[in-house]
């Protein structure tokens, strides 16, 4: 290895010799941050030097630390053309590391740490803001849709790069927006476009005239990319938009003396960044152009595909039409409005659309036939669709021009209850559809829901609510008096074999099985227990048909008894299993049957 000052003095000395001569001298001495300073004032001195090497810089520079000024430098004075070529290979160099969570996952070793591509990111970026500020071409959406497909590929959904690509954007935009002020949650990094000197800027050697209709074209791009980095965003930073929102409606749901949803975002400083991030995404939308969901805007996001990729569009078109909106994005975009005006009073314009259609038909489409690949996949978009429909419920925006259809309404908010990774929305999903079902006015399809859910559905924690839900049906039907479905001795001889099945082939199950059964069961048979308990001992027995009470201690209390004490005998049972059980059993003996 050269001296320091060795290297200096060749990078100082060598810049008289021909371009390929000083690249060849450069690449062995340009090694470490101690020669950057020196070889930035070549650079800086000699813009014919850097325009001619530039884009060769690039990948020489672009790993080395403190090579921020150099490459500022190249952006500036380099072939625009050239070095944006450059740029966009090392961005698509970032992209493959992306396989290197897999590779973690494995146990393999990444070849290069997160911080390290998050550097280089942010510096690429940097670069990219100047670059196409310099470009003056008859068609430069050309160029910036290849750069925006390039920077989403490498970008990763974390503050820093978030706030990376936001610098870029409103680089590319013309800077509509101030910066925000200081706050406890802001993300400040490197802005050379904003923080730098612009007339330092070479022009552009091959400069053209622009076309007309390169504007719009430009601003949709622009449009587009931030619909898709806000849905990649949300899908991997919970928001818990529904569950929020489930809090500020529903306060007789919060636990007293228990920290809130909301409290925790406020609070906690990594929840917080989340909420200022996407605050500054939905601003970035709004400087764009997106600013308020009419109808049309509403029917343009379920009338397309919703699983298309709008990037894959962004090399290919001819109009501003030709570029579509991230449909997930533009839920997200919805939702956060809706959301920001009841949690943070903020000035939004209420959206055109209601429940019936629209947004029954946002969770048609977006859930499709395989609701749990889309829920698990898209986890922050489904927290936006449930937190839009609990935002137009609580505006009393329910049906237009449509008869509503609660069972299918009904059906896809329990779709997100059963699938949510996130158990708290998952809860807000559960609440709103219980909260639907009752808002029914029509008895006779409130009974319907609920006996498709108690006779076909697979998943105890959904019967276990359409349990608690019937519960509830009943004793509003007492407390009002009303003479419906609800009020009579018939609901339960029709429902009676789904919430008390027969369970005499308990008795054959060996301890394994029975293991199984009751892990696959429990949270429904705990909840029928309470609602035995409820409906023999809390003044509701007028509603149990003559002989159906003895009918029901023999074929499920007994056989079900006997297995659960059986089963708590056995030493491969949990802690928490065990005192379940000791509930079950108690609930049952003590029914009045």
């Amino acid at each position: 290895m050269p001296e320091l000052s060795e290297s200096i003095a060749a990078i100082k000395d060598g810049a008289k010799e021909d371009p390929f001569t000083y690249l060849t001298i450069l690449q062995y001495h340009v090694t470490s941050p101690d020669v950057l300073p020196a070889l930035n004032d070549v650079l800086a001195q000699d813009a014919k030097l850097t325009q001619e090497i530039g884009w060769d810089l690039v990948q020489m520079l672009v790993g080395i630390d403190g090579s921020e000024a150099c490459l500022e430098t190249v952006a500036r004075l380099g072939n625009p053309r050239e070095v944006l070529i450059k740029v966009m290979e090392a961005l698509e160099g970032l992209a493959e590391t992306s396989a290197d969570d897999a590779a973690l996952l494995a146990g393999a070793e990444a070849p290069e740490p997160p911080a390290n591509v998050q550097g280089k990111f942010i510096l690429l970026l940097g670069m990219l803001a100047i670059l196409h500020r310099r470009i003056k071409t008859k068609y430069p959406s050309r160029f910036l849709g290849s750069s925006l497909v390039k920077v989403y590929e490498a970008y990763r959904p974390d503050p820093e790069m978030t706030a990376s690509v936001i610098n870029l954007v409103r680089s590319l935009s013309g800077r509509k927006r101030p910066p925000l002020p200081t706050r406890k949650s802001s993300i400040n990094v490197a802005d050379p476009d904003q923080d730098g000197d612009a007339s330092k800027n070479a022009p552009d050697p091959e400069a053209e005239q622009e076309d007309p209709t390169e504007e719009e074209m430009q601003q949709r791009l622009l449009q587009s990319f931030v619909t898709c980095v806000l849905q990649r965003y949300v899908n991997e930073n919970e928001m818990q938009w529904s569950a929020r929102l489930l809090e500020q409606y529903y306060p007789d749901k919060r636990v007293p003396g228990k920290k809130t949803i909301t409290q925790s975002y406020t609070e906690d400083e990594t929840l917080h960044q989340r909420d200022s991030v996407v605050g500054q995404l939905v601003a970035l939308a709004r400087d764009l152009g997106l600013r308020e969901a009419s109808a049309s805007f509403v029917k343009g996001i379920y009338e397309r595909a919703t699983g298309f990729d709008p990037l894959a569009n962004f090399d290919d078109f001819n109009s501003a039409e030709e570029i579509h909106l991230s449909p997930g994005g533009v839920v997200g975009l919805i939702a956060y409005w809706l959301f920001s005006a009841d949690v943070f009073g903020a000035d939004n314009s209420t959206p055109e659309m209601h429940i019936f259609p629209d947004h029954l038909t946002l969770l048609e489409r977006f859930l499709g036939a395989v609701a749990q690949d889309e829920i698990t996949t898209n986890p922050g978009v489904a927290d936006a669709l449930l937190a839009i429909g609990l935002g137009l419920d609580h505006r009393d925006l329910i049906t237009e021009g449509s008869e509503p259809n609660i069972m299918a309404y009904h059906h896809h908010l329990t779709l997100i209850a059963v699938f949510h990774p996130d158990i708290q929305v998952r809860n807000a999903a559960t609440t709103f559809a219980g909260a639907m079902l009752h808002s029914d006015p029509d008895d006779q399809g409130r009974l319907e829901i609920l006996e498709d859910l108690l006779e076909n559905c697979i998943f105890a924690s959904l019967k276990a609510c359409a349990v608690t839900w019937l519960k509830e049906e009943l004793i509003e039907a007492k407390k009002s008096g009303a003479s419906n479905q609800f009020s009579s001795p018939d609901i339960i001889d029709r429902l009676q074999y789904f919430i008390f099945p027969d369970m005499l082939s308990v008795k054959e199950m060996g301890t394994d099985e029975l293991l199984d059964y009751w892990g696959q069961n429990g949270l429904f048979l705990l909840q029928v227990a309470n609602f035995a308990f409820f409906l023999f001992s809390a003044g509701f027995a007028d509603l149990v048909p003559a002989g159906v009470g003895a009918a029901i201690e023999q074929r499920f209390v007994e056989p079900l008894v006997e297995g659960a004490e059986r089963l708590l005998k056995a030493d491969e049972l949990a802690g928490h299993d065990k005192m379940d059980l000791s509930i079950l059993t108690d609930r049952l003996k003590s029914l009045p049957l």
